[in-house]
């Protein structure tokens, strides 16, 4: 299957210029039990005050290639291990209250054991992360709900799309 390649543009906020890329991992993450694995982030900033839903990930460092990243960010956030199944693909979307072009490349993943998370002192004090499990089909109403919110609905813009690609390469036993 063909690797998913989106260009979205950010409609919520008025773009005055982009200043900066980010190159950002991220990924849908599945158990054997059917679940997927997401983060939650209460946050009240420039974006507005919002409660999300959204893959986990982040920031690649520099030196660091994607899939190193990606574990990192999982082990991070999730405190999870996993095995990366399959490059879902990129979508790459725009933040213009922050003047950011992201260029988010999503995978799937497979947990593969559960230990102890690694959040920054932002993702705790500032963004309030937690981890969500949840069904696909309670995964697309918290989108949905979440995308009341201009952040939210730029972040399900990105994400929707992803998880739908997803359920379609893991099949109708992840529905």
């Amino acid at each position: 299957m063909k690797e998913l390649n989106l260009q979205l543009k950010d409609t919520e906020w008025p773009l005055e210029y982009i200043d900066h890329d980010r190159k950002i991992v991220r990924a849908i993450v599945f158990d054997d039990q059917e679940n997927y694995y997401f983060v939650r982030a209460k946050r009240d900033d420039d974006f507005g005050k919002a409660t999300l839903i959204e893959t986990s990930g982040g920031g690649v460092e520099a030196g660091e290639d994607l899939e190193t990243a990606l574990k990192r960010e999982l082990k991070e956030e999730l405190g999870a291990e996993v095995e990366i199944m399959h490059k879902i693909g990129i979508v790459s979307d725009y933040y213009n209250l922050i003047h950011r072009h992201n260029i988010n490349n999503y995978y799937l993943c497979k947990i593969t054991s559960f230990g102890e998370k690694h959040l920054t002192k932002d993702e705790i004090e500032d963004f309030h992360l937690s981890t969500l499990r949840l069904s696909y089909r309670d995964t697309e109403k918290e989108y949905q709900k979440c995308a009341e919110t201009k952040i939210g609905k730029l972040i399900a813009d990105r994400e929707l799309p992803v998880l739908r690609r997803a359920k379609v390469l893991l099949g109708e036993n992840y529905a």
